[in-house]
């Protein structure tokens, strides 16, 4: 397997075995952050979480879409140094349009199943993040960047 779909693959496999990310968006003079429950589009081009408009993060991502995502496999343990895999997920983040919705909602409730009153809600936006790029780190130093796009 050639080294880019390895990357892909590991990525993907990384992905669907987490349930949650660290969200960080941008204040005025500094990063916040978030837990989020999220889900990931098949092709690794889009991740989705949901959240209430009247949040912190739902502001700043009005103000500032750059956003970025954690997502790891550690289990707290000293192994974690050379078997833990993180990837920091760089992008830009909207609420997702109508027209796009339904077939969001389906992939976010697949993984998500326990969020559907919540995205239900008048009050919940769905949002996409268009992704950039994945940064993984793996083996503690082992640092490659996998853009989607490309």
């Amino acid at each position: 397997m050639n080294e880019a779909i390895k990357l892909q693959t590991d990525v993907r496999t990384l992905l669907a075995s987490q349930r949650f990310a660290v969200l960080s968006t941008q204040e005025k003079d500094h990063p916040y952050m978030n837990l989020v429950a999220f889900a990931e589009t098949g092709d690794l081009r889009t991740i989705l979480f949901a959240t209430t408009r009247a949040t912190r993060k739902y502001g700043n991502i009005t103000a500032n879409a750059g956003v970025a995502l954690l997502v790891d496999n550690r289990s707290n343990e000293v192994a974690d140094i050379r078997e833990a895999m993180a990837v920091t997920v760089i992008g830009t983040a909207c609420e997702a349009s109508e027209s796009l919705r339904n077939s969001f909602d389906r992939v976010y409730l697949e993984k998500q199943p326990h969020m559907a009153e919540f995205l239900s809600s008048p009050s919940t936006a769905l949002i996409k993040v268009d992704v950039e790029s994945y940064i993984v780190v793996s083996r503690f130093q082992n640092v490659t960047i996998l853009n989607p796009k490309s």
